[in-house]
């Protein structure tokens, strides 16, 4: 079978099985396995596939068919320009996240100790690390499994991180001029409302933020002032609606210069605010 027929069979496989990328997927799935990218993809669109790379191509076919993310599939993300290993264990990266490591590149300081929170794969701090080399970077996560991939994605990028496992600030015993999080923050009744690839794939440890999505902002607000030093720079991806409730939070519980940052949709993505050490309200 010549590429490009199988890249169309492919398509329409997907198509039937309900996946809506289909045609960029099969695009991906074909470079994946033969290396023929979309730029030379029309060069080379009449070779033959060999049976090696036609089981290859199908084998991936039929796991995406059941909604398996293509990533955990293909066992990588790209992530800030860089190749991120993934699988079950971690949320896949996503191009939200990027704007977080944007404004984290875009404060930090030569020195500056940095704490990554929620780590999953580790593609914030790896990504502040990678493109800020100096700066001492801390990686933290709960999920031991979530960890060892963090640790795969640092020697894989040759960037040096400390990684603690840890829930938030349980094992956490420095101050830090910047911490950066993107906790879990869906609501627990929404989570059965997601797609398919998300619900049943990803882990709903990264996912969940309880009732109403607030449960780990609200730990944020009340811990962190005690692991960030005077001035220090507090960085939280949220939802697209938390920007009014997790600002309240960080007002509450000392924080100043509390700033919600939209996304290119015009949706809230994230929220900064500075520790001043100030007297602390704690309410919220």
């Amino acid at each position: 079978m010549k590429l490009y027929e199988v890249k169309e069979t492919v398509k329409e496989q997907l198509k039937q099985a309900g996946i809506k990328e289909g045609d960029m997927e099969s695009a991906i799935i074909i470079e994946y396995v033969t290396g023929c990218n979309l730029a030379n993809f029309f060069l080379k669109r009449d070779e033959e596939a060999t049976k090696e790379q036609m089981e290859s191509i199908f084998d991936i076919v039929e796991k995406r068919k059941t909604h398996m993310p293509l990533q955990y599939i293909l066992g990588e993300q790209e992530f800030m320009g860089l190749n991120f290993l993934v699988n079950e264990n971690v949320l896949i990266p996503r191009q939200d996240t990027e704007l977080l490591v944007e404004q984290a590149l875009g404060k930090v300081k030569s020195g500056w100790k940095v704490l990554d929170l929620c780590t999953g794969s580790g593609c914030i701090g790896i990504s502040i690390k990678k493109y800020f080399k100096d700066v001492d970077v801390t990686c933290v996560d709960i999920s031991e499994k979530a960890l060892q991939v963090a640790k795969e994605n640092a020697r894989k990028h040759q960037v040096e991180i400390t990684f603690v496992q840890s829930d938030l600030y349980e094992k956490v015993e420095d101050r830090y001029d910047m911490i950066v999080s993107n906790p879990p923050y869906i609501e627990s009744d929404v989570i059965t409302t997601l797609m398919e690839e998300v619900k049943d794939f990803e882990p709903i440890l990264a996912l969940d933020g309880d009732q109403d999505g607030l449960t780990f902002y609200r730990r944020l607000a009340k811990e962190s002032f005690s692991y960030l030093k005077k001035n220090g720079m507090l960085l939280l991806e949220i939802g697209y609606n938390q920007g009014d409730a997790v600002s309240k939070l960080l007002k509450n519980n000392g924080y100043s210069q509390v700033e919600v940052k939209k996304d290119l949709c015009g949706f809230d993505r994230n929220v900064t605010a500075v520790w001043k050490d100030t007297i602390v309200s704690s309410i919220g």
